[in-house]
């Protein structure tokens, strides 16, 4: 009985994070989020030039058809990151890689 009633009073965040562990789906959200804080962060003249973004164990790999512009980015890798994840509100990205 007292599990029971343990489970009634589970938060609604308690509940989003089980839901999302348990199917998976967080890391297609973070996928989502983090393509958005790269728009954002990076502006329209960036995104014009990025093909695809893809994030795997801490790693986030984007895609840009700029020689250019991918040389001058991997200058601010680090900075690129430290943006983001304040963009995010949680530390997720760890690296970025330029392809």
């Amino acid at each position: 009985m007292s599990n029971r009633r343990n489970n009634e009073f589970l938060s609604i965040k308690d509940v989003m994070e089980n839901v999302l562990g348990e199917n998976k789906l967080q890391k297609g959200i973070d996928l989502v989020l983090i393509k958005e804080a790269w728009s954002e962060v990076m502006g329209s003249g960036v995104v014009s030039y990025t093909t695809d973004v893809q994030f795997r164990n801490g790693i986030l790999t984007v895609k840009l058809n700029s020689s250019v512009l991918r040389e001058e980015l991997s200058y601010g890798k680090e900075k690129i990151v430290k943006l983001l994840n304040e963009k995010l509100n949680k530390m997720l990205i760890k690296s970025v890689k330029l392809n």
